[in-house]
């Protein structure tokens, strides 16, 4: 335990060694953003750096913004001596049944579904007869929907510093309570992808537990295609991207308030209605929107799906209707000719709009079948519309939890850049 403070103290300073140096330009940390489709869903991960006993790694954790926990692969232990921790191994400190931090988790930041084991402690009998007792916590598989037990412990992860436009070799550090979990629990995720990110509300997810500069503000760019690279920043901005690598991104940004919602630390808005070509769907009133980072479509409760289909049909009969792929109900025949349909927009509050445009809300998928990409969420469905990640792909989302707003800038292609285009190379390069 003395150890693995004594290491987090010393990156701190270290830290606080960098940011003195880049003090004038360092406004974000950044990180890289991948595309998955070898799962069961499309799912989207960021490359952090932690910092284990034996050495300097890279982990790829899926971004889930409703978890409320971290855990990824890793081995809780006692001893923290050099040499103590197996090779290719990330070992942490494990957190003691009987500190706060255990109870603080298992009461309010847990998962509590009956599937869920029970929490129960783990006691190990160490050198010398001392009893040392671990403290499991319940987490959730976001790719099978199972519950699960991890360890908690005491963590560290690192990301590059950055004045929005380049990034710098320095490092930020955060050091949250996570939870590790063994390797078999990520048989499920995609390859090479070992963890959760939580970037919820939660006092435990990353965006509470980055240094005072760049906490609780988050921005997102997912990038559409598993060759193509997003970018996650840390911070209040400026952000840019290439080719315009004078405009900071925020002048493309709208804003709407984010809400919370009983028993959840995920995000949510307001949708007022649908509009598609001036036709206005309405939504329940007093409704929320969930946004989420796991489901891969936007979802919509049976009745409101119904009059979005029955409404983008009409308004696309020039187009050729092919048998439906699942888990869609509309497609297109694109064998002859490509596909171009009017934009479907999401009514806010204050009279903004969050516009749906073509790259959004079509799925090619195969080469002459295309589809329109919401799915049917059912009709007793807990939110009427769920936001999936498809409609995020090369949008520029930015999570202001301070001051509870999402920012968002609609498709970046209408504005000649994508998620794509912010230079990276220094953290793909090799440690």
């Amino acid at each position: 335990m003395f150890l693995q403070l004594l290491i987090i103290v010393l990156a701190f300073v270290s830290f606080e060694h960098e940011a003195t140096t880049y003090a004038q330009s360092y406004t974000s940390v950044v990180a890289p953003v991948h595309k998955h489709v070898d799962a069961a869903k499309p799912l989207y991960s960021v490359q952090i750096t932690t910092f284990p006993v034996t050495c300097k790694t890279r982990e790829n954790f899926l971004i889930d913004i409703d978890a409320p926990l971290i855990w990824h692969e890793c081995i809780v232990q006692w001893n923290m001596h050099p040499g103590s921790c197996p090779s290719d191994t990330h070992c942490t400190s494990s957190v003691s049944c009987e500190e706060y931090e255990c109870t603080h988790v298992r009461t309010s930041y847990t998962y509590k579904d009956p599937s869920c084991p029970l929490e129960t402690n783990i006691s190990t009998t160490m050198p010398g007869n001392w009893i040392h007792c671990t403290c499991p916590v319940n987490v959730v598989n976001p790719v099978t929907g199972s519950c699960g037990q991890a360890l908690l412990n005491y963590d560290e992860f690192y990301l590059n510093i950055s004045d929005g436009r380049n990034v710098f070799t320095g490092l930020s550090g955060a050091f949250p309570n996570a939870a590790c979990a063994p390797s078999s629990t990520f048989a499920s995720f995609p390859a090479n992808v070992t963890g959760v990110m939580g970037f919820s509300s939660s006092p435990y997810a990353l965006p509470f537990n980055m240094y005072y500069l760049v906490r609780n503000t988050f921005a997102l760019c997912l990038p559409s295609k598993p060759s193509a690279t997003g970018v996650l920043f840390f911070g209040p901005g400026p952000y840019y991207l290439l080719p315009q690598s004078n405009v900071d991104v925020r002048s493309y940004l709208s804003y709407t308030p984010l809400l919370k919602h009983p028993d959840s630390f995920g995000h949510y808005i307001i949708v007022n209605s649908i509009v598609i070509k001036k036709r206005s769907i309405d939504v329940p009133a007093n409704t929320t929107t969930k946004l989420s980072t796991i489901d891969p479509y936007t979802s919509l409760s049976t009745d409101i799906y119904n009059h979005v289909v029955r409404r983008f049909s009409m308004v696309t009969k020039r187009l050729r209707p092919t048998k439906p792929v699942a888990p869609f109900s509309l497609c297109y025949n694109t064998s002859t000719t490509g596909l171009k349909v009017p934009d479907i927009d999401f009514s806010l509050p204050d009279g903004k709009k969050w516009t749906i445009s073509t790259t959004n809300s079509i799925k090619q998928v195969t080469s002459d079948v295309a589809c329109l990409a919401f799915v049917d969420g059912g009709a007793m469905s807990e939110h009427p519309i769920v936001i999936g990640t498809f409609q995020f792909e090369d949008n520029f989302l930015e999570f202001d939890l301070q001051n509870s707003t999402l920012g968002f800038s609609s498709s970046l292609l209408r504005k000649q850049t994508s998620c794509a285009n912010f230079n990276l190379t220094l953290i793909k390069s090799p440690l």
